[in-house]
């Protein structure tokens, strides 16, 4: 497992207990002594769990739950809390301030591991499935995965050639925009619209029989007469 673990307010002395068995994992540790420099390796850092602890000196246990809250508020980042602090009550607000997870510093230091691998892997899951909607496009019961390079209308698979798919792509990706002939032209295949009318015009008729039940009256992708196409 990799993974990059920033340690805020190191009061208890987590670093040196878990480093080995952090470095042993495949897992970087830096440390941030100030809350500045917390803030900034997690906005300039790809920084993927924050241990901290609710009681930062010398401003208190109060404090320590508005700093959590208030990462909360700027980041995604799992937070556990590893404290002396082992009531009942700090446990909760710190939960319910933001923090993931929460253990007490005398715990034995491989369960301590055990919740850092463990957030890690539901942080680098959703991180995965976030990047993955991003790439799927739909219009109505138009679906381009682009994950797997698959287009599907009403839930039935279209084959379409290589040209046609990044042509498609792209005007589902400007959904709404009009894009010009020389436009769709260069996208694809990078060089100067040159006598690209025809070259274009096939490919869109090839497109609208494959995923329009009329072609003559389609519902995906439109024409704009004198402008160029569009999608939606």
């Amino acid at each position: 497992m990799k993974g990059n673990i920033l340690v805020y307010n190191n009061s208890t002395r987590i670093v040196e207990i878990m480093k080995p068995l952090f470095s042993g994992e495949g897992l970087r540790v830096s440390v941030a002594g100030t809350y500045g420099e917390m803030l900034e390796a997690l906005e300039e850092q790809d920084i993927h769990l924050l241990i901290t602890d609710v009681r930062l000196k010398p401003r208190g246990f109060v404090n320590g739950i508005e700093l959590i809250a208030d990462i909360r508020k700027r980041s995604s980042v799992p937070i556990i809390i590893v404290s002396a602090e082992g009531g009942e009550s700090s446990k909760i607000l710190a939960l319910n301030a933001g923090a993931d997870d929460y253990v007490t510093v005398d715990c034995n230091p491989l369960e301590i591991l055990a919740r850092v691998k463990s957030q890690l892997r539901r942080y680098t899951q959703l991180v995965n499935v976030c990047a993955n909607i991003d790439r799927i496009y739909q219009v109505g019961e138009l679906v381009i995965d682009d994950i797997r390079r698959k287009v599907s209308v009403d839930g039935k698979e279209v084959k379409l050639t290589p040209i046609e798919y990044k042509i498609l792509r792209l005007l589902v990706q400007e959904r709404g925009r009009v894009l010009s002939i020389t436009q769709i032209y260069e996208s694809i295949w990078h060089m100067q619209a040159i006598g690209a009318d025809n070259t274009i015009a096939v490919h869109i008729r090839h497109i609208r029989e494959k995923i329009e039940q009329n072609p003559k009256e389609p519902r995906y992708l439109k024409v704009v007469w004198g402008t160029g196409y569009k999608v939606g």
